[in-house]
């Protein structure tokens, strides 16, 4: 469920958002921070660390925040940032946010994990010797 708010406070790569009482994002969830400032459009990808209360939330940014100023619209997208897994990421370089930047364009991939995911169990792992592929 996507929710709407707006941000309080920037101090470097710490945002304050503020929402409505029905629609205060979960911790880890993904929010988008978008608007335009100085002529230039911002859209910066946050994650919720925190409930501060008052309807609250502080969000760590996973981009530069130059140029992001109070009142711009906070979107809660309702699940955690998540990025590609699987064969098509074999030797690809891409930052927290899933977004490749090694310049080899789109990342092809049909499957996507969050960024925070508990560790695969014992049975889930294999035990035989094999070469790693990175």
């Amino acid at each position: 469920m996507e929710g709407f708010g707006r941000v309080v406070q920037i101090i470097g790569p710490v945002v304050d958002c503020e929402f409505e009482a029905d629609q205060l994002p979960q911790i880890y969830n993904c929010v988008i921070i978008q608007g335009e400032a100085a002529g230039h459009e911002i859209r910066v990808t946050t994650e919720v660390q925190q409930h501060l209360g008052e309807n609250r939330v502080r969000c760590i940014s996973m981009q530069p925040t130059e140029g992001m100023v109070r009142g711009m619209k906070a979107i809660d997208t309702g699940r955690p940032i998540t990025v590609p897994v699987g064969r098509e990421t074999l030797g690809r370089i891409m930052n927290v946010i899933g977004e490749p930047v090694d310049e080899l364009g789109d990342i092809k991939a049909t499957k996507f994990y969050p960024i925070h995911r508990p560790a695969p169990s014992l049975e889930e792992q294999s035990t035989e010797t094999k070469m790693l592929e990175t």
